[in-house]
């Protein structure tokens, strides 16, 4: 009597699929175009920050504004000269330039953010107090009245260095 059941013959282990690994690729793919966010500014001026032992981090960063203050870097010295620049955007502009600025950042966001806006000054801290106090006129004339200033973590006794 031959039995009904016969053993396999050792023929090795079957070979990987990869139909599906185009669409774990692709999946891949999306999902870091997703979550990578882009630098939305060029630095056109260099800040070295003042250090602060009171440090809070800003929460909600599409709701901030940023604007520099420092001296151009090297590739726009020639053009600008080294004495320090407002950076708004991608582009220098003046202390008149802040009001149309802050108009612009407001009209961009949708109506229920607007009054939650924060105006961000990242200055260097050698930059000499009269243009912050310049650049403070202009935001309250435009009634952008939540102004953070942008700092490092450790003691102030560093910013004399």
């Amino acid at each position: 009597m031959a039995s009904k059941f016969r053993k396999k013959k050792e023929g090795g282990t079957p070979a990987i699929s990869t139909a599906s690994l185009p669409d774990i690729v692709f999946m891949l793919l999306f999902f870091f175009m997703v979550a990578t966010v882009m630098r939305d500014t060029n630095k056109l001026v260099n800040v070295q920050l003042p250090y602060a032992d009171q440090v809070q981090k800003l929460e909600k960063k599409q709701l901030v504004s940023n604007i520099f203050v420092g001296v151009p870097i090297e590739k726009y010295q020639k053009k600008y000269g080294k004495e320090p620049r407002i950076q708004l955007n991608d582009k220098f502009g003046t202390v008149e330039d802040i009001q149309p600025f802050i108009l612009a950042e407001r009209n961009a966001r949708r109506e229920e953010l607007r009054p939650l806006m924060i105006t961000s000054i990242k200055a260097d801290k050698d930059v000499n107090m009269g243009i912050i106090a310049d650049i403070k006129e202009k935001l309250r004339e435009v009634n952008a009245l939540k102004i953070n200033y942008a700092s490092r973590k450790g003691d102030i006794s560093q910013n004399k260095e």
